[in-house]
Order: C-alpha cells, then structure tokens, then sequence
C-alpha cells in the first residue's frame, strides 16, 4: 500500500489515541497502535519530538540498519545534529550510560561486547540454574501459606535484582541498594523525565558507579568467579573492558534484567488471569511454559518503544525523515502486527513461529536473554507448580511510566 507523504504528514497520532501521558492510553495502548499501522508506516509525533514506527517489518529492519543509531556521537556532535548538549548537572548520569553498550555504537560497541561476552558466557548462564530455582523457591516459600499477597513484592520485583546481583557477584548485605538505584536511574527513560526524575537519576547514577568502582578493585585484586571477576580479567586481542566500561555494563545488566523481567512477570500474569482458559491449559501443560513465555512477552511487552538516532537523512515508504531526527520504534505495536502473527490480539501458548521484537534485534539484541529466560521459565514454573490455585483478588492499576510499562500491584490469593 502506497502512502502521500502530504498526507502523513497530517495524521497526528494524538488524534488516534496515542498519549503516553494518559494512564487509559498507558493500560491498553493496543487499539491506537492499530489505527496507526492502518493509517501510516511512520509519523512525526509534536509532542514527544518522535517519528513513530509501530509496523513489525519496519522496526525489525530499522534496529538492524546502521543508518539508525542508539547514539550519534560517534558521527557528529551534538551541535552538528541539531541538539543542545546535555545539561552539565547530568554528567554522571550520561558518563554511567554512555559507558554501557547500550548506547555504544560500532567500534566502541563491537569491542565491548566481545569482552562482555566472554565473561557473560552460556557457561555462566547456565551455572545460573540451581541458584536461580533456590531463590525463586525461598520466595515462594514465605509467601506461599499466606493466603493474599502482592505478587510484585513478593516474588516479581526480589527474584531478578537477587540474580543479578549473585551473577554479579555483589555482596548479599549490600543487594538492598540495587533496586532503588535502579529504578531511579530508569526514570530518565520515560519519554519527558522530570527535574525530579533527573536529580533521582543523577544522584544513582553516582553512588551506584562509585559502589561497583571499589568492588571491581576488589574483585580484580581478589577474584572469585563471578561475573564482575571475569569482566575484570577478560582479554581478547589484547583489550580489556575499561573500569568505566565495566561499571556502565555491570548497571545495564541490572536495569535491563530487573526492570523487564520485572514487568514481563506482572503483566505476564495480569494476561494470564484475564484469560483463565489459557491459564488452566498452561495448569494443565506446564511443558508449553517456555513456548507461554515468549508468547506474553508479545502479547504485553514490557519495553513498549524504544529510540534510534537518525544518523543520515532517510526515506521511508516515501516519507522523509531528516538526519538527526529521534524514532520511536514501538515495540508493542510491532508485536501486535497482524501482518505478521495470526490473530494476534489472542493469547496462545503454542504460537510458534513467534518472532517478537521484545529483545530486540541487530547488535543490539539483548545480552542477557538466555538469563531473562532461564530467570522466567524457573519462575512461572515455580508458581505455577507450587501454587496450583492463585488466583487475582483485584483488578490492578497501571504505573504512569509508557517505556517501561508496568503495574503498581498485583494481589493475589494462593
């Protein structure tokens, strides 16, 4: 289907229902994806400064075209692109993630994750599985006679950060700090980050790279296998990871794996028990679980847009968008593109073919997957096997945040 580029450059996708800011929106953004995929491959949004993309074909092939980056400062200047640099009130903030491959770009990126890599092995990983079950058993355990409970708290929000935090190596006395700056530090992922957010985040941001600064030292002069030991000795090629590197990779693995694993657990369930056949046939095949999860990570992503940088002016489908320009690739639309899986407003545990975005794509697919899938599957697993009869109390509310799209709570009676 052709598109006037006049035309799109009218549609405003406020007018089709698309507003982060509003929590109706945020706690089903689904029919407004839908209205913009039939209307338009790709459109400017005023009020964020995004060119939304919300087509599967075109956010798979957009995360894996070098013309799009995650940043642009290996090409130009902020100046040169058309911004203003950031504040210098957020420098630490900005030092912490420019250091981690999330916002790298080749060459920098590749020899980053060469190294991470090779500590970050499927070796590590897979010498994650009696920890990980042991953890998800002692939360199970405290919860599991107590009748009602919040699910978040008691099991979807401890389990990654005590994973992470284990494969990191970091201390079990010292793990209470990691969440807070985690999430403080996510703030500034949302779309408009307040000043509040912005000095949450900062003030995180220095206190936790200060933190794995000293114990990196220690554990470069005393190792003891863990994944920031490794991070410390890997060479490859005669490089190593740069202290600064380790740090901002080390908070990436946290925030990444916390916050995702985080809401895909909720929202998981949340999908689960509004459709309470599909729940009684993953009761009754406990083998679809792998197959299950893949399946709500599409169908309620929990990472709804993600941002490349326009590196060189560019057409697509016949609109023109300038180099410097901001896209919105829209992770949960792609998801639910009909183009691409049948009925796909429908929960199905066995779809398969399901190629879903919610890990991304290109060279910057997710590192941690194997680990957010191990993390998950020992998860619902567990519930699943030890809480035959959970069921929801009532009906949950959304978080305000869009990006990182989750629920406040999630009661539960076992």
């Amino acid at each position: 289907m052709a598109f006037d580029p006049v035309d799109v450059s009218r549609i405003t996708p406020r007018a089709l229902g698309f507003d982060p800011d509003d929590l109706g929106f945020v706690a089903d953004p689904y029919p407004a994806y839908e209205r913009l995929r039939g209307l338009s491959p790709v459109v400017r949004d005023d009020a964020t400064d995004l060119w939304l993309v919300t087509r599967h074909v075109d956010v798979n092939s957009t995360l894996r075209d070098r013309r799009f980056g995650r940043t642009y400062l290996h090409t130009a200047s902020h100046e040169e692109m058309g911004h203003a640099p950031p504040p210098a009130s957020l420098e630490p903030f900005w030092h912490l993630i420019n250091n981690g491959i999330l916002d790298m770009e080749p060459p920098n990126h590749t020899r980053v994750r060469r190294l991470v890599a090779k500590a970050f092995s499927p070796r590590m990983v897979e010498a994650m599985r009696d920890p990980v079950q042991r953890l998800t058993d002692e939360l199970v355990d405290v919860v599991a006679g107590e009748g009602e409970f919040d699910l978040l708290p008691a099991i979807a929000e401890p389990l990654p950060v005590a994973v992470i935090a284990e494969l990191l190596g970091v201390p079990a006395a010292d793990r209470h700090l990691l969440r807070p700056w985690s999430a403080d530090i996510c703030r500034m992922y949302e779309l408009q980050p307040t000043d509040h957010d912005a000095s949450l985040a900062v003030a995180a941001s220095r206190e936790f790279s200060d933190y794995l600064r000293t114990l990196s030292r220690e554990r470069r002069a005393h190792p003891t296998g863990d994944l920031i030991s490794e991070m410390t000795l890997v060479v490859d090629e005669g490089d190593r990871l740069t202290e600064d590197e380790l740090i901002g990779t080390s908070v990436l693995l946290l925030n990444a794996g916390h916050e995702a694993t985080v809401n895909v657990t909720g929202n998981g369930w949340w999908s689960l028990f509004r459709n309470p056949d599909v729940l009684a046939d993953l009761r009754a095949r406990p083998d679809l679980v792998p197959t299950a999860l893949e399946e709500l990570m599409r169908y309620d992503t929990p990472l709804q847009l993600f941002e490349r940088w326009v590196l060189e002016d560019v057409e697509i489908h016949g609109v023109h968008v300038p180099r410097g320009a901001e896209m919105g690739l829209v992770f949960g639309s792609a998801n639910r593109d009909p183009a691409v899986f049948d009925a796909p407003d429908e929960l199905r545990l066995d779809r398969d073919p399901n190629p879903h975005v919610t890990f991304g794509a290109g060279i910057h697919f997710c590192l941690g997957a194997p680990l957010a899938r191990l993390e998950l599957q020992t998860s619902f697993s567990t519930v699943l096997r030890r809480m035959p009869n959970l069921e929801l109390i009532e009906e949950p509310h959304w978080k305000p945040g869009y990006i990182i799209r989750g629920l406040e709570s999630l009661w539960v009676s076992s």
